[in-house]
């Protein structure tokens, strides 16, 4: 049975022990999703919700939108990524000069898990006309980063400082577009 308390506590042994153990702790919480999804209930709302945030590490709660996407952006920290809903597409990017370009892709389905380097870059898509969720642990703190981060505009692919509240805002305009649709 999925305990947020005991998650977080998880997390937070599992960070110093490495990637592995904290993936390993990820899967496990995401292999209880109709407790997970009790635990943290029902969602209501696409957005990002921190379960837990120290310098050392960020643990969210993302709801995606129904058919919603995400600029290319980096996040200078490992991240876990844990499915519990739904479905998340990643690209993922690398540098050019002066850009970026598609490398490649993987679908995530609930109960996968997947571990993202520190250096890596990634847009995330929901393509299902229903909320995806997911859990995200971040070996830091995913609002207030050591190292500065960057987004890319979907048009240009031109990179920019990464601006939290303009991703707030994508998540709270893919929902109302969504719901707008209906």
């Amino acid at each position: 049975m999925f305990d947020k308390d005991r998650f977080i506590e998880d997390c937070k042994v599992a960070a110093a022990d490495g990637q592995v153990a904290l993936r390993e702790v990820v899967a496990e919480a995401v292999s209880q999703r109709a407790s997970l999804m009790a635990e943290l209930g029902e969602p209501q709302h696409a957005g990002i919700t921190p379960l837990y945030r120290s310098p050392e590490l960020t643990i969210i709660n993302f709801v995606w939108a129904p058919c919603m996407n995400l600029l290319p952006h980096n996040h200078q920290m490992t991240a876990v990524i844990g499915i519990y809903e739904g479905r998340e597409d990643n690209i993922f990017w690398r540098r050019t000069e002066g850009s970026i370009e598609a490398a490649g892709a993987k679908s995530l389905g609930a109960g996968d898990v997947a571990t993202l380097g520190r250096d890596i870059i990634h847009s995330v898509l929901n393509p299902l006309a229903r909320m995806s969720c997911a859990i995200h642990v971040y070996t830091g703190n995913f609002f207030e980063p050591h190292e500065p981060r960057s987004q890319w505009e979907h048009a240009s692919l031109r990179e920019q400082p990464y601006d939290i509240e303009q991703v707030r805002a994508v998540f709270s305009d893919a929902e109302a577009r969504f719901n707008a649709a209906r």
